[in-house]
C-alpha cells in the first residue's frame, strides 16, 4: 500500500488516498485516531456501485464522516473496470444488454445477470481481501471489520469467504446471479439488509428470496417506501447502530 495524498477534513477526519498495485483507494480515520494510538479503530469497508470513485466520492465521504463520528475507520477501493481502471469489453456489453432489456420492459435474463456480475465478483473479492491485508497492517487500524453497501453480490461472496468480516450492511439494489443465492446460505455473520420497496431496477421478490436464503441466525430486513435513491436518513442511523453493536 502506497499513500499518495493526505488531507484533514474540517471535522478532523484524516483522508488518505492510496494505491494497492494498480488499484486506487481511500482511507478515512477519525480525528481521535493516530498511528500511535493505543486503541486501533475498528474498520468498515465501504462498498459502492461500479460508477467510479470520483463520481461516488460525495456519497462515500459522507458515509465516512458519519462512521468516523462513531469511532470507525473506513476504506474503499476502485472496482474492476471502473474509474480510471482498464475497461472490460464484456462487462460493457453486458451493461448495454441490461439497458436494452429494461428500456424494452423485458425480463432481465440470468445470462445477462451472470455476465454483468460474476466476473466482477471473481476479481473484486480477492482485491478487497488484499486491501484488508494492507489496512489491518496499519497500527491505527484494527478489527473487527464490517462491510457496508455496494454491489450486494460482492458483499455476499466476501461475507461467505472472509473470516475477518464480522458483520455486514447490505443494500438489496442490484441483480444477483442464482449461483450467489447458494453462497448466501453459507453466510452466518450478523446482517442488516436495506430494501427500497419501489426500487425500479430491483426485483423485489428476488430480494426477499435472497434475504430468506442467508444462513445468518441474526439478520434483519429494513424495507422503506421509495425508489433506488430514496433511502431515508434514519436508515443510515440504524445501520450505524448495527455496526456499533457488532464491531465495538
Amino acid at each position: 500500500m502506497h499513500f499518495t495524498s493526505e488531507q484533514r477534513l474540517d471535522d478532523g477526519v484524516l483522508e488518505r488516498e492510496f494505491t494497492l498495485g494498480e488499484i486506487p483507494g481511500i482511507l478515512w480515520t477519525p480525528a481521535s485516531v493516530s498511528a500511535s494510538a493505543s486503541a486501533p479503530a475498528p474498520l468498515i469497508l465501504l462498498g459502492h456501485p461500479p460508477l467510479g470513485l470520483r463520481k461516488m466520492y460525495p456519497r462515500l465521504v459522507a458515509r465516512a464522516r458519519h462512521s468516523a463520528a462513531e469511532g470507525f475507520a473506513t476504506a474503499t477501493i476502485e472496482l474492476p473496470g471502473s474509474g480510471d481502471r482498464p475497461r472490460w469489453p464484456a462487462a460493457e456489453e453486458a451493461r448495454a444488454d441490461l439497458r436494452r432489456a429494461m428500456e424494452a420492459g423485458e425480463p432481465v435474463s440470468d445470462d445477462i445477470i451472470d455476465a454483468l456480475t460474476l466476473p466482477m465478483v471473481e476479481k473484486a473479492v480477492p482485491e478487497w481481501q488484499a486491501a484488508l491485508d494492507a489496512l489491518l497492517s496499519l497500527p491505527e487500524i484494527g478489527g473487527p471489520v464490517g462491510y457496508s453497501g455496494g454491489v450486494i453480490s460482492i458483499g455476499i461472496r466476501l461475507a461467505a469467504v472472509e473470516p475477518r468480516i464480522s458483520a455486514a450492511v447490505l443494500f438489496a439494489g442490484s441483480f444477483v446471479p442464482r449461483a450467489l443465492f447458494e453462497e448466501a446460505r453459507q453466510v452466518t455473520i450478523p446482517l442488516h439488509v436495506l430494501l427500497q420497496w419501489d426500487d425500479e431496477g430491483n426485483d423485489r421478490q428476488a430480494a426477499l428470496d435472497l434475504f430468506d436464503a442467508f444462513g445468518s441466525k441474526e439478520k434483519s430486513l429494513h424495507a422503506h417506501l421509495g425508489g433506488h435513491t430514496g433511502v431515508p436518513q434514519f436508515a443510515g442511523d440504524a445501520a450505524a447502530q448495527f455496526f456499533t453493536r457488532h464491531l465495538k
